[in-house]
């Protein structure tokens, strides 16, 4: 039986993508982001087909464990370091990096008695604002981790850029810059490039880059697609037609009535919405494949299902295949639509969607 609604994953485009980054940083190792459940495509999936690559990152703690109880023996970073003894203790038991970001984590360290050496990256925040030392207290930091008998040495050093996805914006090259003066005497590897940075910012790259939404085959910029970028999009989302109406001028269709009927218009009604991460606020207008040429959605997504006018196919019927997002009708421009990012939409599909995975 064909489910109502399904993502298909082309897990053959992981390697292209991945090859595309090395192109772009031939020098530097990956650290591949495969946190928020590898951006919606399955954590251990996705780690899987990247056996090749020099680490895994992830957000938290119990993401890295899981890799590690699969099986995994990459390095592994977690990027929102640790904020207990407990995790600190399930990074030392697995042998997992942490990210130390904050001086409270410094303390818990301080505090800490291990036979097993922690390999840490400390953390600049060099403008995001969020994580990380700033300015004389990453000086500070650093100087307290080196005095750590059982904290690995060198320590690693990295930072996260803020606007690199937009390339008129200078304030990627301050980043870069400052991170630079602040770690002038420090040894250790260093790590800034985001998959904005790989792809637009040689001055980003250092020792090791972080791809993220590249990998997945999804540009980072808000005005080109991953397939202008040369890459490969993993995942496809599909439905079909469940049914097909004809409705008159002056009616309306949907929750709310916001779409109202000009003319006489036959249109179809898709199994898929919201409740399987269809974006709830799609515009009127937003495109959706019908046997593979494009049409119009109407009206109000709601949690199951989605209208679409079907003047342009007079010959669609109910059981007839629907494209979301996927080839011809790229994810960012779904996104565009909805007035979101493509990261929202790829990282909110729902349980109930079936994943089919497709390779050669």
């Amino acid at each position: 039986m064909t489910p109502a609604a399904y993502a298909v994953l082309d897990l053959e485009a992981v390697q292209h993508n991945l090859t595309r980054i090395r192109n772009y940083a031939p020098q530097a190792k990956i650290m591949a982001v495969i946190k928020a459940n590898a951006y919606g495509h399955g954590l251990l999936r996705i780690a899987a087909h990247l056996t090749n690559v020099d680490a895994f990152a992830v957000a938290r703690v119990d993401e890295a464990v899981r890799l590690r109880r699969s099986g995994f023996l990459q390095r592994i970073a977690v990027l929102e370091g640790f904020a207990c003894a407990e995790e600190l203790n399930d990074l030392l038991h697995y042998q997992i990096d942490a990210v130390v970001h904050c001086a409270e984590q410094i303390a818990l360290l301080e505090q800490a008695d291990s036979v097993q050496a922690l390999r840490v990256w400390l953390k600049c925040d060099s403008g995001m604002n969020r994580l990380g030392f700033k300015n004389q207290e990453f000086i500070a930091a650093y100087q307290r981790l080196r005095q750590l008998s059982w904290i690995a040495q060198p320590i690693n050093l990295m930072t996260h850029l803020a606007n690199a996805d937009n390339r008129e914006d200078d304030m990627t090259l301050s980043q870069v810059q400052l991170f630079k003066r602040l770690t002038q005497e420090c040894s250790g590897e260093r790590s800034i490039a985001n998959s904005a940075g790989i792809l637009g910012w040689q001055e980003a790259l250092s020792d090791w880059v972080r791809p993220g939404i590249m990998l997945y085959g999804i540009s980072p910029f808000a005005n080109q697609s991953g397939t202008q970028l040369g890459l490969k999009p993993i995942m496809s989302l599909h439905s079909h037609l469940i049914a097909v109406k004809h409705i008159e001028k002056g009616e309306s269709v949907g929750y709310a009535g916001r779409w109202i009927c000009e003319h006489p218009t036959r249109f179809g009604v898709v199994a898929i919405g919201y409740g399987d991460g269809y974006p709830r606020y799609a515009k009127t207008g937003t495109p959706v494949l019908v046997n593979g040429l494009r049409v119009p959605l109407i009206g109000r997504v709601s949690m199951d299902m989605i209208t679409v006018d079907l003047a342009s196919q007079p010959h669609a019927k109910p059981g007839d295949p629907v494209i979301l997002w996927g080839k011809g009708l790229d994810v960012e421009e779904i996104a565009h639509c909805a007035d979101t990012i493509p990261y929202t939409l790829v990282c909110g599909i729902t349980q109930r969607v079936q994943i089919v995975e497709q390779e050669a």
